[in-house]
Order: C-alpha cells, then structure tokens, then sequence
C-alpha cells in the first residue's frame, strides 16, 4: 500500500619530421608514429613523480569522443591516444570469433565495410529502456536482443556478441585507461568521469557501472557543464554568472554557476539527454537515403530497409558535409555507396540551416527554464561559455547570441579553450582537488557545488508524487519527509521511489521500489514513518524509510530499473579477467590487419601514379615481392609476421615517396618563375628563413673578352 504525507518536507541539507617521410606514413595516416610527440623518460618520469601515489585522472566520456586528461602542474592536459590524436571516437568494433575489439579511428573504418559488428553513440542508451529507443535504433547498424521485455536490462546483438550500453562504454574508458598507462608508464585506476547535467539517476548509475567493468575505481561524477567552468575558471578567475551551453553529439546541458571566490555554485541546470548533433546527423541521414531511393540512376531498391553499409557510408558524407559548412557557404554531400555508385548532391548553408533549425531550436526551452529556476534574466548573466562539438555550427552560435543578448550588450561567447576538450580538461581539475591539490597551488581554494537535475519523491496515496528533494538543491543533498498508513491494520508499506517533474508517478521514471515490513497493527493514521533521501556526491541516491514507534528499518541504495546488478557487474569484470590475453591478442592481429588492407590499397593506388614509371625493374620486382609476402601474412593469424610485412613493404616503397614528392612538386611549379612559384606556395608556409628574391653579379670577364 502507499504512503499518505503527514507534513511538508523537512531538514533540506545540500602532434611533419623533416626530410623525405614514408610514403605508407603519408598515405595512411595511422601509421603516424613517426610524427606522433613523443615523450621522453624523463618527461614521464617527472609526471609520474608528481603525486604518483595518488594519480587520479579526469575522463569525458562522450557520445562522439572521449578523452583523458591530467593535471601537469597547474594546467591540465590532454594525454594523446596511442595514433597521436588527443580525441578518441567513441566507436567499438567487435570480433567475436576472435574475442577481439578496437576502440577510435580503428573501428570507424570498419563501420563502412562490417557495420553490424560495430558500435557508436553508446552513451545515448545508458540507462534507458526497450521503450526509450526503438525509434532511434532504425538509423543504428546495429539490433537489440529479441525477447526483452520492459524493464530489462538493454541488450545489443553487435558482431555476434550480446552487451550493454555499460559493457560497451567500458571498453572505450578501458581505451583510454591504456592510453593513460602508456603514458605515465605506471597503473592508473582512478578517475573523475563527468556526464551531462541532466542524467537521470539510472544513467548515472550506468556511468558508474561501466567504470567499473573498466577497473576504474570512478571518484565522482562530474556535470560537464560545471566541469567546463571549471577549466575556464582556472584562467579567469574573476566572480560572475556563467551559463555554460554544451551541445554535444548526444546530448545537451545547460547550467547557471555562480563563480565567488574560488567557490562554482551550479544554482540551476536544464537541458535533454537525447539531444545532440546525432539528431541532426540522423534527419540529414533520413533525407539523403530517401534521396537515393528516388534516384533509379542510383540502383537501390527503394521499398528495402537500408543496409548498414549504405547508412554508414551516407553518415560518413552527412558528417563531413556538416563540418564544412561550419566555414564554407556551400559543400558537395558525396557518397561511395556499397553498390560502387557514387551520390553526390550539392548542400549549402542556408540550406542545412533550414532543415536543423527546429533541432537547435529545442536548445532554447531549457536555457529560458533554466534562466527562471536561478531566478535571472538573460542580461544578468556576464559570461557564456561553448561547449561541445556541435556549438560550431554558425546558427547555434546565432541562436546562443539572442538567447543571453550576448551582441546588444557587447559581448561574445566563450571559445579560446576547444569545445571538445574543455569537459576533459575540467575533469582533470577536479580529479586533482579530489587527489590532493599541492600546497600552494591554484586549486587549493577551488570548492564545486554541484546541483541534481531531476527531482525525487515517493509514490503517495492515489499515485501522485511526494517530492522529498527538488531539483536543482545543491548535492550532496538529504532531505526527510514523515507519511502514515491509509488502511487500519496494515502492517507492510511499498515505497516506489521516482525522479521527475510530473505530478503523478506513471509519467516520472521509476528509480526502485522496497518494503518496508513488519510495522505493528494500528490505527490507519497513527503509525509515523520517515522516508529520508540522501544524494551522494555522484548525484546517486540512497533511500531508508523507518517506522519510529516500533523503530522497524528498511534502506536501500536506489538500483535504476535500467542499472545492472552488483552480480552482473563482478561477471563481466570476471570475464574481462579471463579473457585478457586472448582479447589483446586477437585485438593486435585486427588491427595490424586493418593497416595490411589499408597500406595494400594504397601500393595498388599508387602504381598508376606517374612517378611509379620511374622505378627500376629490381625495385618493382622488390615492390611485388614484398606485396605478396604481406597479402599472404594478412591471410593468417601472426600479427607480428604481418607488422614485420608491413615494414619490409614500406621500406620498398620509400624512393618511390620521394620520387613521387618531387614530381608533386615539380607539377605544382610548372610554367612558373621562381619569383611566382614563392608567392603561390601562400603565406602559410613554414621555411628556416623567409623567402627573397636571388641575386646575380655580372660576369666582368666575360664582358671584357667579347
């Protein structure tokens, strides 16, 4: 039976070398460990001498890219993944025969040519249920388990594996675990993991779990936007109202902070968290495939579901069309389809913006309600702040200025710090206060206040909400409220705990449900039973009724409905145990044959190259040689004799580099003087001196002879 409130709710507390490079390395840009920064021993030494007892590392788990980052001194850093690039997609390809991944650019390759054994936008599912997705999953190359009813964990059929939203996420922190390890060459198992703002408990819950499975012991969860201002607080150092809009891949957050003194006082935070720049990747996506339907030039059946090669290879084109149009008017959306046709359609700016505009337009409901719970208008407040991948669109940059009137006052969005990096950077800030900052250092006096997103109450009498702690009550919070029983007698009470705004339970999310047993008889009315909340620090809740005339306790740490159970949990991090040598070795054998095919491709490529003429008979013979050794490792499992092919291939093919840099070169300059060669080379170009026009002496002897 529920609960009937006796009173209001009560004790609120709250990365060129020099010289001629290997054409491979050009031609295929993960080979890069030649150009990658490279950190000396002594580097690594000293940042591991820095508090290595107590290394702890900030991680933005993203819906696109992920990162990590570490204090180095008192700026934090982004630590380079292990092919040079600080930005890690957050993409997982799976081999299951193999018990194999690959986490980044690896596994975005193989999203054109295997889609179904590849992952993406995972962290638009953590936490939800069968019902929240099944629009979403059209557009996804990958399917659900059958047979899973409501309220059953999230399954994903992806390369013959079954794993959930958590598992997958796990593998990308395990990804940048390593890269972190490989780094500071020392174990790292503790981090900061931020996520947005409006996570509800189950979400954060599966943030958590997947941690966990990654073996990382996860401190605190961080608000991205307040870890944003953190990261930005450090150089400004200056009191203030901040609004910090992060609109990322999959989600979008909005936060007002309150900056005094060192103190980041989040006092309202808004936003969607199934909002984000795979909504507008997704709408042009369903555009350009109905496009290609209606194109017979093209040879696709018009009336069959998709292939997830051909959405794939369509996603790719969207994506890329979408980041050129941050800067150019107009940009070719131009598609390699799986049938070998190529789709190509014109798309300018004005365009695009017509067909997102309603998308970003749903940004502003939660800055306006956001603006209203701090009790602020739009022009009180002195800073914003961009963050995320998606607020380089021009027209979200538009939309931003008139919300918070950013140009009738004379100001202009935060943007020095990267929009994809400023999250992580943030995390690194408060991995370190949590770590121990060094005497004297810039974050000795830095306090984070954080807020919950969601309100949490009961289920009283009639199915309506009791709401024992607001939203937007500064955690961690704890907050009473006292009920009595409804029916003489009744000696059990069910507490179905929720999270939401809506006035009745059926229309907020179900968190968890308990009883509390053995009360004593009485008259309906006269038993006093206390419900206490308390939201940790992560924005976790735990729940503990008690009946006070008997003392009767039950308690509970809220499990979402979505989460994953202690048990499940302690399997798969058993299971990455079991699996660990096998799972790294067939993860190399994968990728040192994704390089094979790619580098094969570009031998093939490159013999119809003009400079290809000028080889000698022994080098093509050496060349082909070569060729067949690497198509035959490839064709095996001894990835060390494929990475060993793979460099007698790129030593065969260095003069040709060179040879085929200096008829590049000597095209470029054909028909030009020096004078005009100079200037078109533009004046971006890097020299160890500048460029200046030669001088000739006369030849006296000459002259006097004639």
């Amino acid at each position: 039976m529920c609960l009937v409130p006796t009173t209001s709710p009560t004790s609120v507390y709250r990365t060129i070398e020099a010289g001629a490079e290997s054409w491979i390395a050009r031609s295929h840009p993960i080979n890069t460990g030649s150009r990658r920064k490279r950190y000396s021993f002594w580097e690594n030494t000293q940042y591991m001498a820095e508090g290595s007892a107590v290394r702890v590392v900030g991680i933005d788990l993203g819906t696109t890219n992920s990162l990590v980052a570490f204090m180095q001194g008192d700026q934090p850093t982004i630590i380079p993944g292990e092919d040079g690039d600080r930005l890690v997609p957050s993409v997982v390809a799976f081999d299951a025969d193999q018990h194999g991944f690959v986490v980044g650019n690896g596994a975005r390759a193989t999203l054109l040519k295997d889609a179904a054994s590849v992952v993406y936008s995972a962290k638009r599912l953590m936490g939800r249920g069968v019902e929240d997705v099944q629009e979403e999953l059209k557009l996804f190359p990958f399917k659900l388990v059958e047979g899973l009813a409501p309220g059953d964990v999230l399954k994903l059929e992806v390369g013959g594996l079954q794993l959930t939203p958590p598992e997958i996420s796990a593998y990308i922190l395990l990804q940048l675990k390593m890269n972190a390890e490989r780094f500071f060459g020392a174990p790292v198992t503790r981090a900061v993991i931020t996520v947005p703002a409006y996570f509800n408990d189950a979400q954060r819950q599966a943030t958590k779990d997947a941690g966990r499975i990654a073996g990382l012991d996860v401190l605190r969860l961080v608000n991205e936007p307040t870890a944003a201002a953190l990261a930005y607080g450090l150089d400004k150092n200056r009191d203030g109202l901040i609004a910090v809009y992060d609109f990322g891949g999959g989600t979008f957050d909005i936060s007002i902070l309150k900056l005094h003194e060192g103190i980041f006082e989040v006092i309202s935070t808004g936003g969607d968290t199934h909002l984000g720049g795979d909504d507008i990747d997704n709408l042009l996506i369903a555009i350009a495939l109905d496009d290609i339907a209606g194109d017979a030039d093209l040879s696709i059946d018009k009336d069959a579901i998709p292939t997830g090669e051909l959405v794939q290879a369509v996603r790719k084109a969207v994506i890329e069309a979408k980041i050129a149009l941050s800067e150019a008017d107009e940009t070719k959306l131009d598609a390699q389809l799986p049938n070998g046709k190529q789709y190509t359609r014109t798309i300018t700016r004005a365009q695009f913006e017509q067909l997102i505009a309603q998308t970003i337009l749903r940004t502003a409901r939660p800055c306006v309600q956001a603006l209203k719970d701090a009790k602020l208008t739009a022009e009180q407040i002195d800073e914003v702040v961009l963050v995320g991948g998606s607020t380089r669109i021009p027209a979200v940059r538009a939309l931003v200025d008139e919300l918070f009137s950013l140009s009738a006052r004379g100001k202009k969005p935060h943007t020095e710090l990267n929009p994809d990096e400023v999250v992580a950077l943030g995390a690194a800030v408060q991995a370190q206060i949590l770590a121990g900052a060094n005497a004297g250092s810039a974050l000795d006096d830095l306090l984070l206040l954080d807020v919950t997103p969601l309100s949490l109450g009961i289920e009283a009498l009639g199915g309506v909400v009791a709401r024992i702690i607001e939203r937007n009550s500064t955690i961690p919070a704890s907050a009473t409220q006292h009920f009595t029983t409804g029916v003489d007698g009744q000696t059990n009470v069910a507490i179905h705990v929720v999270q939401g705004e809506r006035e009745l339970a059926k229309d907020c999310r179900s968190l968890a449900r308990f009883d509390l047993k053995g009360i004593p008889p009485m008259v309906a009315g006269m038993a006093r039973i206390e419900v206490k909340f308390l939201i940790d620090a992560n924005g976790i809740l735990h729940v503990s009724a008690r009946e006070q005339r008997s003392g009767k306790l039950a308690e509970i740490e809220v499990k979402p409905t979505y989460g994953l159970t202690d048990e499940q949990v302690e399997t798969m991090i058993l299971a990455s145990f079991d699996h660990a040598e096998e799972d790294l070795d067939a993860r190399q054998l994968i990728e040192m044959k994704n390089e094979a095919e790619t580098i094969l491709t570009a031998v093939e490529k490159g013999s119809s190259h003009a400079a290809w003429q000028q080889l000698t008979s022994d080098e093509l013979a050496q060349i082909a040689a070569c060729v067949n050794e690497l198509k035959t490792s490839a064709a095996g499992s001894d990835y060390k004799l494929i990475r060993q092919n793979i460099e007698q291939l790129d030593k065969a093919t260095r003069r040709f580099a060179e040879l085929m840099m200096d008829t590049e070169v000597m095209s470029a300059m054909k028909g030009q003087t020096m004078d005009a060669a100079g200037e078109s080379m533009g004046a971006d170009v890097i020299a160890p001196h500048a460029f200046a026009k030669a001088e000739f002496e006369e030849d006296t002897v000459a002259e006097e002879k004639t």
